[in-house]
């Protein structure tokens, strides 16, 4: 009969334990990326070598109590939920982030995420670093600091498009900006003059100085290769500019009505960053307000043979038994692909806890009522004394 006292306060105290379990997996219904445990229990045996009467989960043949287990985490996927911020980064499929922390290497489902003043891409209130892979294929933290700029590229061609009017006698392209080598911008203007011997090109600058003058020549409606491509020297800023009218450049009759146009100038100014976010390969892609874009690296993820063998701290993941992973780079199907404006909701089901709490609580109701019956079996045993 003690015996089956100490038997009942095992239940007591494994489905307190279970209740914690519970506890903790409805509390964290509405954390970011938190994965909740499966909760069981297992029977415990006496070992005849201490007389039957230590608890352990090894050897004997008779049943002496329960015991909780540390609990499966489940990693089924959860809700990807959307927001308003370029660097919430979440995982559609089985991999994990990598984060670096000095030699500590942690794993994230997904994160909220900033640019320390290091340059540092990190988790928001720690210092845990991004990791990329380099091209070795090892995860290494990437700092955006020597990248906070875009150089300025001077302007070379400018690629015209569109109808000439072949029975116009002039015609102008306005706002044709241009950029020099120290990225200042100049506004060019192209006078286009119909005259016996093809158009005069006439290109001048925001201040009415004339940089040059070339002819444009067309053959029934189509460019003459030989003045397809005209250069425009300006030692003002030292540029020399290709006005290129290969690419679909026509003159055919359309009364006074011209369609021409600079269709594309490249070049541009110097640039900050305005943006860092993951595109859809999965890389960072740095944007500057000039408009440039920058790939900043393949953000690492990583795959485990066994994610149950995780141990879950504070929304992170951590290794027990380090080696375990393999590094890959998103869109690989093994562990998926990385998500901009993406934050993984809880994936607790609510319903399966509610259910787990009741048969935690009648486990306890009646571990509680063997307690209780042992105890006034034993009482009845004391009772005996005395009568005959």
């Amino acid at each position: 009969m003690f015996g089956a006292i100490y038997i009942g306060l095992s239940g007591l105290n494994a489905y307190s334990k279970g209740l914690q379990q519970v506890s903790n997996n409805v509390s964290n219904l509405n954390t970011t990326g938190f994965k909740g445990s499966t909760v069981s229990f297992h029977n415990l045996y006496a070992t005849p070598d201490r007389g039957g009467m230590s608890l352990t989960g090894q050897g004997g043949s008779a049943g002496y109590g329960v015991e909780v287990d540390d609990g499966t985490l489940n990693f089924k996927q959860g809700e990807l939920r959307s927001t308003d911020r370029d660097l919430d980064l979440s995982v559609d499929g089985s991999g994990f982030l990598v984060l670096l922390d000095g030699d500590r290497t942690l794993y994230a489902r997904t994160g909220s995420f900033e640019v320390d003043p290091a340059g540092f891409i990190v988790m928001s209130g720690t210092s845990y670093r991004l990791a990329t892979l380099d091209a070795t294929g090892r995860a290494v933290s990437l700092s955006v600091d020597a990248r906070r700029t875009s150089a300025p590229k001077a302007t070379t061609a400018v690629t015209f498009a569109d109808n000439l009017s072949s029975t116009a006698t002039s015609y102008a392209v306005s706002d044709i900006r241009v950029f020099d080598a120290s990225g200042a911008a100049h506004v060019w203007k192209a006078d286009f003059v119909n005259g016996s011997d093809g158009w005069t090109v006439t290109v001048t600058d925001d201040k009415g100085v004339t940089v040059g003058t070339q002819t444009l020549k067309f053959n029934a409606g189509i460019v003459d290769p030989a003045t397809a491509k005209l250069d425009f020297a300006d030692a003002a800023s030292g540029l020399t500019v290709q006005f290129d009218f290969s690419s679909g450049v026509t003159s055919f009759s359309g009364g006074e009505v011209s369609t021409l146009r600079a269709a594309k100038v490249d070049g541009y100014a110097a640039g900050t960053i305005t943006g860092i976010a993951a595109d859809s390969a999965g890389k960072l892609q740095l944007t500057y307000s000039n408009g440039q874009k920058v790939d900043g690296g393949a953000i690492a993820l990583a795959d485990f043979r066994d994610p149950t063998r995780l141990e879950q701290r504070d929304g992170l993941f951590v290794e027990r038994e380090p080696g375990q992973s393999m590094l890959l780079a998103s869109d690989d199907p093994r562990v998926g692909q990385v998500r901009s404006k993406r934050l993984e909701a809880s994936n607790v089901d609510l319903s399966q806890q509610f259910g787990d709490l009741i048969l935690i609580q009648r486990g306890f109701q009646a571990s509680s009522q063997i307690v209780s019956v042992s105890n006034d079996m034993i009482q009845q045993l004391f009772g005996i004394r005395g009568q005959g």
